[in-house]
């Protein structure tokens, strides 16, 4: 065995970055690598077999051998469209993950399963990888690691662990390997000896030529699934790919998330984990989020990470309500004044919104005879517009009389289209064919609730927008029914309960109460504070004692 000994300098660069371009063979280009080696701080061993030697002459043929042979570069793979990879076990999902961004590659790097739990010796791994330009490899399955390497061409493996661990499943591959304690002695990959680690393990390495890398490829992560996904994702790197975090498997989640993929400009995309769901599922949040438009707070998803205080009413009809007590940019500046009562008790954006009644219950049955006044969208449209420059959110409610709510918010597509305004249905002026206002509760079908919210969530993936706000007005039990069937599965919808029940704070809560019974799961909650009707009115820091805390309060 030949042991090498180094010492290196700090760096505090634990991953490099990844590359988009063709990068140098496994022996070109390091020579200033190794000369830099001599100043290191870590420990590298290096084991290799010697060849066994005999007394006596020579072999003459010895002089004579055939020239040595360039290999091919590493190639990367071109997947196409949207990809998932739901494999769950780190060693299954790192397979699937060589398979996808790899075609071949010389080299691969190693990391022993006991090991793939160490986000230091997974770093200096995915660190290797990106020098070599090779996938990283969990050794679990001896069997498809075997598969794997063949399939990969590769010679030689890099084993990432202490000198003399065993690694089953390598076969006649070449082994060397790489202490992470040496590369990362304070837990961060020191860039020097990262260097001469990468050059010195593939000294004994055939030649290979120049390592083709991929370009236009993202590669999705969700922290919350820890160790399992960094091999897979050092693999991505490695090949090129633009690797980006998206929390809980949806690249609409943050506002990081979001401008990523938006600057990305991928034509693949490939999600590591189960989190991801289908392709069609990530298809779709993945073309949202490439349009790099955010909501009010940021991000693409309304809730949950967001709460919201709005103002109720119609635009120039004080007694439907506070938002039609004074002009668009007062509006704007009363309901930011709203949300600031409220940031104090929570670290989540508080978004300021205007929730504006669009048709209106009517006495008299009018000329279509629904009892319902279809308010112009030009009245609502000032009010849209300056919200959208303001970053305050817009909910447009809708009292549809004897017609029914999905007409209506059809009638207003241009409208409910924009990336900031949600829909509220109000089934309190819902009427049956032959009833009139205020002779009685209105109330709607589930089904007709369910028939607007697949519309809605049509809308949301057929033109690349945010999750909408879709809010249910309710303050008894019977004004939906059938409740328990209503559809809480759209992810392109945050479906929310609005109690806006008014009088005494005791029957508000009892109301409060009752609404949360039996609830369909799913569901996100809000309440309404009325300045003339309650009886008190309750403060901002009382609303927000509310238990739940509601994620959307509003005031009429």
């Amino acid at each position: 065995m030949a042991f090498v000994t180094l010492s290196a300098s700090r760096h505090d660069d634990p991953t490099g970055s990844p590359s988009s371009t063709a990068r140098p063979g496994t022996r070109t280009g390091r020579r200033g690598a190794r000369r830099r080696a001599v100043a290191l701080a870590a420990t590298l061993t290096l084991a290799t077999a010697l060849a066994a030697c005999t007394g006596g002459d020579p072999d003459p043929a010895a002089s004579t051998a055939a020239p040595a042979v360039e290999a091919d570069g590493a190639r990367a793979a071109a997947p196409e469209g949207v990809v998932t990879l739901a494999e769950e076990d780190p060693a299954a999902l790192a397979l699937a993950a060589s398979r996808t961004f790899f075609t071949t590659a010389p080299v691969a790097v190693v990391v022993p399963a006991d090991v793939a739990e160490d986000a230091v010796a997974v770093g200096v791994a995915g660190a290797l990888a990106e020098r070599v330009v090779a996938p990283v490899l969990v050794a679990g399955d001896d069997a498809a690691l075997a598969d794997e390497l063949a399939r990969l061409d590769a010679a030689a493996a890099v084993v990432v662990a202490p000198e003399g661990t065993s690694v089953p499943g390598l076969g006649d591959v070449t082994a060397v390997h790489v202490d992470p304690a040496a590369v990362a002695p304070d837990g961060a990959v020191d860039e020097e000896s990262l260097a001469g680690a990468a050059d010195l393990a593939v000294q004994d390495v055939p030649a290979t030529g120049t390592a083709e890398t991929s370009t236009g490829v993202l590669a999705l992560t969700d922290p919350a699934t820890g160790s399992a996904a960094r091999p897979a994702a050092a693999t991505a790197r490695a090949s090129g790919a633009t690797v980006v975090d998206a929390p809980g498997g949806d690249p609409r989640t943050t506002s990081e998330a979001v401008q990523a993929v938006a600057a990305a400009g991928a034509t693949a995309t490939v999600g590591l984990g189960a989190s991801f769901g289908s392709p069609d599922d990530l298809a779709w949040r993945v073309e949202a989020a490439a349009t790099g438009t955010e909501l009010p707070g940021g991000g693409q998803l309304a809730l949950p990470g967001k709460r919201y205080v709005a103002l109720y009413g119609s635009p120039g009809a004080p007694v439907l309500g506070v938002l039609g007590e004074q002009d668009v940019a007062a509006t704007i500046a009363r309901a930011q004044e709203h949300a600031a009562w409220y940031q104090g008790f929570t670290d989540e954006p508080v978004v300021p919104t205007l929730e504006i009644i669009t048709t209106v219950a009517s006495g008299s049955a009018g000329s279509d005879g629904n009892y319902s006044n279809e308010r112009a969208a030009d009245l609502a449209r000032p009010y849209v517009d300056a919200a959208r420059e303001a970053g305050v959110y817009v909910v447009l409610d809708f009292q549809p009389g004897r017609t029914d709510f999905l007409t209506q918010v059809r009638a207003y597509e241009d409208l409910v289209a924009q990336p900031h305004v949600g829909v509220a249905l109000d089934p309190e002026w819902r009427l049956g064919p032959d009833q009139v206002h205020l002779a009685q509760i209105g109330s709607v079908g589930v089904d007709e609730v369910n028939a607007v919210g697949d519309y809605l969530a049509g809308l949301v993936r057929e033109r690349d927008l945010p999750q909408k706000v879709f809010l249910l007005h309710q303050f008894r039990t019977s004004m939906i029914t059938d409740r328990a069937r209503l559809d809480t599965a759209h992810p392109e919808l945050a479906t929310v309960v609005h109690a806006d029940g008014q009088g005494g704070q005791e029957a508000k809560a009892a109301t409060w109460s009752t609404l949360h019974r039996d609830a369909p799961a799913g569901l996100f909650w809000g309440w309404k504070n009325f300045y003339d009707e309650d009886a008190p009115m309750l403060t901002p820091e009382r609303t927000w004692g509310i238990s739940p805390t509601p994620d959307f309060v509003s005031y009429q």
